[in-house]
């Protein structure tokens, strides 16, 4: 009986290698690996590369968006921090020359820039955590925990100076939320706005 003679990425081979007695199965894909007994064409045939539970949607949570919040946020604060301090440093620098004013320069992009990075990355977090208590606490996942969130946000972030200004970051922070809203569900406004018409 003749070996049915498989080729593959390092040449050819047989169903059954005699020098290892290993048998190797010959099935619906094109290449078989000697080595593994297995046909990659099982291992992957392009469907999604994770498992969602029957009846979740495929959409993410408010405990995952956190993450990438939180990290652009920094990220963003981070670039607006710089740019403003390139702004500051080449008003304040202007009377230095060479070395020192590049190094001046640096410092103060540097300075700036971490500076700006912190507070965006604090009251991400803030609304991350607030949002996410929200969440968990109503049960629910709605535009009322991004209201809530950014409003106590707002106050949180500015109690130590005040009732007056604690209250002007607590508009601040449900204005932000508000005309964040309405741009996410600007379709779903669309909509109705049209079947009530």
């Amino acid at each position: 009986m003749m070996d049915q003679q498989n080729s593959g990425i390092f040449g050819s081979f047989g169903t059954v290698d005699p020098r290892l007695n290993v048998s190797v199965p010959s099935g619906a894909g094109a290449s078989i690996s000697p080595y593994l007994n297995v046909d990659p064409y099982y291992l992957n045939q392009g469907g999604p590369q994770f498992i969602v539970p029957t009846g979740q949607a495929r959409a993410r949570g408010r405990f995952e968006l956190a993450f990438s919040q939180i990290g652009s946020s920094v990220m963003a604060g981070a670039v607006y921090g710089a740019l403003n301090g390139v702004r500051i440093s080449t008003k304040e620098t202007r009377e230095l020359s060479g070395k020192v004013r590049v190094s001046q320069m640096l410092n103060l992009v540097t300075k700036q820039g971490a500076s700006s990075a912190n507070v965006v990355g604090v009251i991400a977090l803030m609304y991350s955590i607030l949002g996410l208590g929200l969440s968990w606490g109503r049960g629910t996942e709605d535009e009322l925990n991004t209201l809530g969130a950014a409003t106590a946000t707002g106050l949180l972030y500015k109690s130590s100076a005040g009732l007056k200004t604690m209250a002007k970051g607590g508009a601040a922070g449900l204005g932000i939320a508000t005309i964040w809203c309405l741009w996410q569900n600007k379709d779903r406004l669309k909509s109705w706005n049209v079947q009530s018409l």
